[in-house]
């Protein structure tokens, strides 16, 4: 099925105005996944896009009402303050080529957001309030599909160079979204990624059942033709010795440093049993499998035939179990601390708010189960030092022993680690800086995940846009840049 339409759009200056009925008569379009049976065995994305048809009639069902909380980060929606009713007014209109335009305005890369995102801004949608909200992350991707397939997002090179060098650590989404947003204004940037290849958590984290690698490849292209350059199996830490650079000499080399480096950290599990074989972190493993998927690692499925424990019920956690399945598992059990979520929105959390409420991620559909109120008490062992079982406490019916061959910790993440121990950090581990993304180490500053704490990937791209902002002032006294 195409998800966007193969004759050239309409064309116009203007942002049309949107009828004020439709949202009356049109009811939602579900998402179309792939059948469960056949999608498992692959690793191709699950999703299937609605066609150009279907995602016109429902932009329809924007109200173009007077305050759209949709696109205002507070106290929900979207971080990037997406220009959300404008570019569903164009698509509805038919003017899909403005509607590319005005959606890269505050975005660089809505083909990873509306795949990744959790869509914070379909939850304030106000037509939420007594009905579905509009489909918004399905037209997103429409709209950046059809820009790439008519070849109307290209490398935007700057007209001059202003003689400026930055260095960006990390060539995730914050760091990439950085990288764009400074050399358009004609700064010379350079990306350093430790690994092999880019993307960083968009590469090596997020599994191609949710987003093809082949996105990051085609983005990237663009960002080498506006003067990006990007250097990789480089690590930037506290010393210079072979492949690693002392961020200090950095530093006196460049202009300014952006530190966009995640937060790896994962946390941990220490109870008896936690040097046990068969027990990994969530971000090793998937790691490892979009390595062996891809090319970089000879190596067999891990999960093969095993019955597999995953701890933790966010979406690592979710990429987990999917994972595990596609690789052959036995089973695949998902166990979560907190109760079982209401089925129906939680008071707590009334609109526009993030609503706290049971969620099933399309690996549930596939084949995994989970289990709430569990809390792992030690990790039982056989004679070879190999997890055989966890020992658990249900929080309702008292001590369990659940069978498992693999365990993967899925339990959050800490901040950025050990790296660069000469920054001060914030009681919970991220790199502390000032209101102008500085460090401790000045000319060093810090966005997304590493200053944040692990977030939405929207949250990542609008820190990494808001740092290019604030190094423009530091380099022009002012900025012509959007921030978020």
């Amino acid at each position: 099925t195409k998800s966007v339409p193969s004759a050239p759009p309409q064309t116009t200056k203007s942002v049309p105005s949107a009828p004020q009925t439709d949202f009356m008569r049109i009811s939602r379009a579900p998402a179309i996944y792939r059948p469960a049976r056949e999608r498992v065995h692959d690793d191709q994305e699950f999703l299937i896009p609605h066609d150009a048809a279907t995602v016109t009639t429902q932009a329809k069902r924007c109200m173009d009402c007077g305050v759209p909380f949709c696109q205002s980060p507070t106290p929900s929606g979207c971080p990037l303050g997406n220009f959300i009713p404008d570019w569903n007014r164009l698509v509805a209109a038919g003017q899909w080529a403005e509607a590319v335009e005005r959606l890269h305005a505050t975005n660089n890369f809505p083909e990873f957001t509306s795949r990744l995102c959790p869509a914070p801004c379909e939850s304030a949608c106000v037509l939420g309030l007594y009905s579905e909200p509009v489909t918004i992350k399905s037209i997103e991707r429409a709209i950046v599909d059809f820009g790439f397939e008519q070849g109307l997002i290209r490398p935007k090179p700057p007209q001059r160079l202003t003689g400026k060098r930055v260095a960006v650590v990390g060539s995730g989404p914050a760091g990439l979204a950085c990288a764009q947003q400074l050399a358009r204004q004609g700064h010379s940037v350079t990306v350093f990624e430790k690994a092999d290849r880019l993307g960083g958590l968009l590469r090596y984290g997020i599994p191609d059942f949710k987003m093809a690698k082949t996105l990051i490849d085609r983005r990237l292209n663009q960002l080498r033709g506006e003067g990006v350059n990007f250097l990789t199996g480089v690590h930037v830490g506290s010393e210079s010795h072979g492949r690693e650079i002392c961020l200090r000499d950095l530093k006196d080399k460049y202009d300014a440093v952006a530190l966009t480096i995640g937060a790896e950290a994962a946390r941990d599990l220490p109870i008896p049993g936690r040097n046990l074989k068969g027990i990994r972190l969530a971000m090793d493993y998937l790691t490892e499998h979009n390595r062996r998927i891809n090319g970089e690692l000879v190596s067999q499925p891990c999960a093969r035939g095993k019955d597999v424990i995953v701890i933790g019920g966010g979406d690592t956690g979710s990429d987990c179990v999917g994972t595990a399945l596609r690789q052959g598992a036995k089973s695949v059990l998902q166990l979560e601390i907190q109760p079982r979520p209401p089925s129906e929105q939680d008071p707590s959390t009334p609109w526009p708010y993030w609503p706290f409420i049971l969620r099933s991620s399309h690996v549930h559909e596939e084949g995994g189960k989970r289990d709430w109120s569990i809390r792992t008490q030690e990790f039982l062992g056989d004679e070879s030092g190999h997890v055989r079982a966890l020992r658990v406490e249900k929080i309702s019916s008292g001590e369990l022993t659940l069978d498992a061959d693999l365990v993967l910790l899925a339990l959050g993440f800490t901040g950025s680690g050990a790296a660069f121990p000469e920054l001060a950090r914030t009681p919970r581990g991220e790199i502390h800086t000032d209101e102008r993304f500085m460090t401790s180490l000045p000319g060093v500053f810090a966005a997304g995940d590493a200053r944040r704490g692990a977030s939405l990937i929207v949250w990542a791209i609008a820190e990494g846009r808001e740092l290019a902002a604030r190094f423009q002032v530091l380099f022009a006294g002012h900025s012509v840049l959007e921030k978020v």
